[in-house]
C-alpha cells in the first residue's frame, strides 16, 4: 500500500499526483479495462481532480478508464449532476477524455445485475453473532464482467450502517441489488446506528468483506481512500481494499469525530444542500444522536428540503420512522417491507424502547424543513415551521445545554468517556 496522511497536513495536488504515480504502476494496467467506482454527489470528495489525474497517469496506457457511479438506492445523477461531479461535461469528456465515460447504476434494475456468489446463512450467522441468519445473493452490476480491473475511489467517513464508508461499501450497497443492501442495512438497524457509528469492527463491516472476495478473488481490484475534513483533502491511501480502507478509517476517527464533555439537550443540525432529501439529510442525525442526552431533542434545519425521499418515498410514508424495537416486537407485520426502508426508519428514529405497545423514543427529532407539518405528523416525526428558527439561539450556547452543527452529515459527534 501506498499512502500518506496527517492530521494537521492538506494534500496538495502534487502530492495526490505523486501518490498515484507511486501507487498505479502503469505497466499493470496496459491495454486494460478500468472500471472506477466513484461516489454520488452525497459525498464530500475531490472528484474532479481524481477523475484528471487518473486520465493523466494512465489514460495513454489503457483501452478504457471509465466511471460507474456506486448509488446504493439512491436516484440516478442527470447529465448537469455527473458534469458537477467529475467537474467536466459530457462534451468535454468526449473531446478531452475519450477513453472515459460515465454510467448510473441502477439497484432495482435486474436487467443489470448478476449473482456473483451467495453468503451462506451459517456464514452469515458467524459473521454477524446470529443477527442476521438469511442466506444472502450478492447482486452486482454485471458491468464489471466487462473490464479487466476494478479501481474503487472515494472518501471514509464515519458511518451509521457500516461503521466507517468506504472500501467494499462502494460495492454494497455501491453498486449492489437488493438482497445485500436489505440484509447489511438492517444487521445495522439491529445493531443500531448509536453503537456502530464510528466503529471500525463492525458485523456490518464483516459481511462488506466476505461478499467482496467473490469479486477480488477474480480480478485485480485496488482502492483509492481519501480522507477529509469539510472539503479538505487530509489523506489518501492506494492499495489494497482493505488495508488502504483500515489506514483511511483510522486517519478519519481523528479528523471526523469531535468529542464533547457533556450531551446536549437541544441540537440544532443544519446538514449539507448537497443532501436532497431526508434520506440522505438524516445524516445530520445518526452523526449527533450519541451527544444528545436522553429526553433531548435534535432538529433537522433544511429549509431546502422539501422530499422525505426521492426513491423510497411513498413507501417510508406507509411505516413512519420508528425505534427497532418497534418493529421488532410486531416482526409478522413489518418483515416483507424492504429492510433497506426499514433500518432507514430506524437510524432516524434513534435509540428507544416498545413495551406493551408503547413506542418511547429514547430521544425527539424534529424536522424544520419545507415537508408539510402533516406529512411530519404521518411518518412520527416532530415538525418547527423554519421560519421559527433563529440560528444564533444555538450559537455559542454549549454551556445551556444547545449545540449547533453546521454542515452536519460527515463529521461524527460523541460524549468523551
Amino acid at each position: 500500500m501506498v499512502g500518506k496522511g496527517s492530521t494537521d497536513h492538506l494534500l496538495s495536488d502534487s502530492e495526490v499526483q505523486s501518490l498515484i504515480a507511486e501507487g498505479l504502476d502503469p505497466a499493470k494496467f496496459q491495454h486494460q479495462r478500468i472500471l472506477v467506482i466513484i461516489p454520488d454527489g452525497t459525498r464530500s470528495a475531490p472528484i474532479p481532480l481524481m477523475f484528471r489525474l487518473l486520465y493523466e497517469h494512465l489514460g495513454k496506457h489503457v483501452l478504457r478508464l471509465d466511471y460507474l457511479i456506486a448509488l446504493g438506492t439512491h436516484r440516478a445523477m442527470t447529465d448537469e449532476a455527473i458534469e458537477k461531479l467529475v467537474g467536466v461535461s459530457k462534451e468535454e469528456r468526449a473531446n478531452t477524455y475519450p477513453k472515459s465515460e460515465v454510467y448510473n447504476h441502477a439497484w432495482d434494475d435486474s436487467e443489470q445485475l448478476k449473482v456473483v456468489g451467495v453468503i451462506s446463512s451459517q456464514t452469515m450467522r458467524d459473521l454477524t453473532e446470529g443477527l442476521v441468519t438469511v442466506e444472502t445473493p450478492i447482486n452486482l452490476n454485471k458491468m464489471i464482467d466487462d473490464y479487466d480491473q476494478l479501481l474503487i475511489c472515494g472518501p471514509v467517513f464515519p458511518h451509521e450502517v457500516a461503521g466507517f464508508s468506504g472500501g467494499a461499501k462502494y460495492l454494497f450497497p455501491g453498486i449492489a441489488g437488493h438482497e445485500i443492501i436489505d440484509s447489511t442495512h438492517w444487521l445495522g438497524a439491529l445493531s443500531t446506528s448509536y453503537d456502530t457509528i464510528g466503529v471500525k469492527d463492525t458485523a456490518v463491516r464483516r459481511v462488506l468483506h466476505e461478499g467482496a472476495k467473490f469479486v477480488t478473488e477474480k480480478k485485480p481490484v485496488s482502492s483509492l481512500k481519501m480522507v477529509l475534513k469539510g472539503k479538505d483533502l487530509y489523506g489518501l491511501y492506494i492499495g489494497d481494499v482493505v488495508e488502504s480502507w483500515e489506514a483511511a478509517s483510522d486517519l478519519s476517527a481523528e479528523l471526523n469525530i469531535v468529542y464533547k464533555d457533556k450531551p446536549f439537550k437541544s441540537v440544532l443540525s443544519i446538514p449539507s444542500t448537497m443532501y436532497e432529501d431526508l434520506w440522505t439529510a438524516a445524516k445530520a442525525m445518526y452523526k449527533t444522536e450519541p451527544v444528545i442526552a436522553d429526553g433531548g431533542e435534535v432538529i433537522i434545519y433544511a429549509p431546502h428540503l422539501k422530499e422525505v425521499s426521492l426513491v423510497h418515498g411513498e413507501e417510508i410514508k406507509s411505516v413512519g420512522y420508528h425505534c427497532r424495537d418497534y418493529f421488532l416486537g410486531q416482526w409478522e407485520t413489518f418483515k416483507d417491507v424492504h429492510w433497506t426502508t426499514l433500518a432507514h426508519s430506524t437510524h432516524v428514529k434513534g435509540k428507544g424502547t416498545y413495551l406493551a405497545g408503547v413506542e418511547t423514543p429514547r430521544i425527539q427529532v424534529t424536522l424544520a424543513t419545507q415537508i408539510p407539518e402533516g406529512v411530519c405528523k404521518l411518518i412520527n416525526l416532530g415538525y418547527r415551521d423554519p421560519a421559527s428558527i433563529n440560528i444564533e439561539d444555538w450559537r455559542n450556547k454549549e454551556a445551556e445545554g444547545k449545540l449547533l452543527v453546521e454542515r452536519a452529515g460527515e463529521v461524527l459527534y460523541r460524549v468523551r468517556n
